[in-house]
């Protein structure tokens, strides 16, 4: 039996055995000119005792990403380019799935970096625990002070904070972790990432392994470096689309809403309604004046959650803070409670392909 052989389970050869499983790496790219080489670099260091490749799917990218990503797979042999032609996030990653060669799925992005032994770690973590999916911590770490500030949003309680994949904890069965490293055949066998999801891919995919009955594992020791968006106008992009495909996340499992998830749409409906009140109260009855309070109060909020939790970061960082903040607690709440026009065409097409008896997207 070689290194790319699963046992009669299907699970990876045991690594204490002295053989390790060969590797597939999954990267969709999209215009990722600025990290590309620095995440295919953390990648190729691994010095992972086994077989390893790389797959690079390319969607449509209007940078310079496409010629890079030529370079790299030029330059060593263990990287291969694949055609993702829609772009999307999970469209690549079965693109790249579907020209794997080994029973191990590592899923790295085009803007993160792995950390020392994170695939002999993860693997090792597979065998060890038998889990179908293990993965650890997104460990967010700007390079300018927008970045920096964006980082401590990542794994603060007044921002993302919450999950273990953001501050850390111990280790144990999880409802996601971040990116993961695959059992080939749970993929296969469900059909790997669902293309309806153009976000939180990821997410829908563990809540499908944990209902298959097979097991997510979280683990500290897994790191990987997330290089956050470099301004506001793409911070609110990111947001606002994450919060729509939330949305339907939770239109589709019910029993995945909670309270965390459901705060950032009821604070943006109280500071919209509170402005909307306010302003007619400048020109109607001044009762509705009293709808400045909401605004303001969570304004005051926001900056006194910076001024008092954002002590460690630079001035400039820290004064970040507030807009940070403001924009990814409003534009995700905006999302989740627009929904995604995108995921409704999809829907759409999915029933119209089912009434004409082909195959839904």
């Amino acid at each position: 039996m070689n290194a790319a052989d699963p046992t009669p389970s299907g699970r990876p050869v045991a690594p204490d055995e002295g053989v390790w499983p060969a590797v597939s790496v999954i990267m969709p790219v999209l215009d990722e000119e600025r990290h590309l080489a620095e995440a295919v670099a953390g990648v190729l260091a691994q010095e992972y005792p086994g077989e390893l490749e790389l797959l690079l799917a390319l969607g449509p990218s209007r940078d310079r990403t496409d010629k890079i990503a030529r370079e790299l797979a030029a330059a060593d042999p263990r990287v291969r380019l694949v055609a993702n032609p829609a772009g999307h996030t999970p469209a690549g990653l079965n693109a790249a799935l579907g020209a794997a060669r080994h029973g191990v799925v590592v899923r790295v992005d085009g803007h993160g970096v792995l950390s020392d032994h994170y695939i002999r770690t993860a693997v090792a973590e597979l065998e060890r625990t038998g889990a179908a999916n293990v993965g650890g911590i997104m460990n967010a770490e700007g390079q300018t002070d927008f970045e920096r500030a964006v980082a401590w949003a990542y794994t603060s309680p007044f921002g993302l904070g919450g999950a273990k994949f953001h501050l850390g904890g111990q280790a144990g069965p999880a409802d996601t972790v971040y990116l993961g490293v695959f059992r080939r055949e749970v993929l296969d066998r469900l059909g790997g990432f669902d293309e309806h999801f153009v976000r939180a891919q990821d997410w829908e995919l563990n809540y499908r392994i944990r209902a298959a009955g097979e097991t997510v594992w979280f683990t500290p020791d897994l790191v990987v470096s997330y290089r956050p968006r470099p301004n506001l106008r793409a911070l609110a992009r990111q947001f606002l689309k994450t919060g729509q495909w939330r949305r339907e996340v939770v239109r589709r499992y019910p029993d995945t809403a909670n309270v965390r998830y459901l705060a950032a749409p009821a604070v943006t409906v109280a500071v919209t309604a509170g402005t909307v009140a306010g302003l007619a109260g400048l020109v109607g009855p001044s009762w509705l004046l009293i709808g400045w309070l909401a605004p303001a109060g969570y304004a005051v909020g926001v900056a006194g959650a910076a001024a008092v939790a954002g002590r460690g970061l630079p001035a400039k960082a820290r004064a970040w803070l507030p807009p940070v903040l403001a924009t990814m607690h409003l534009t995700w709440g905006a999302g989740f409670l627009l929904g995604s026009r995108d995921a409704a065409r999809s829907r759409r097409a999915d029933r119209d392909a089912a009434a004409a008896g082909g195959p839904a997207t």
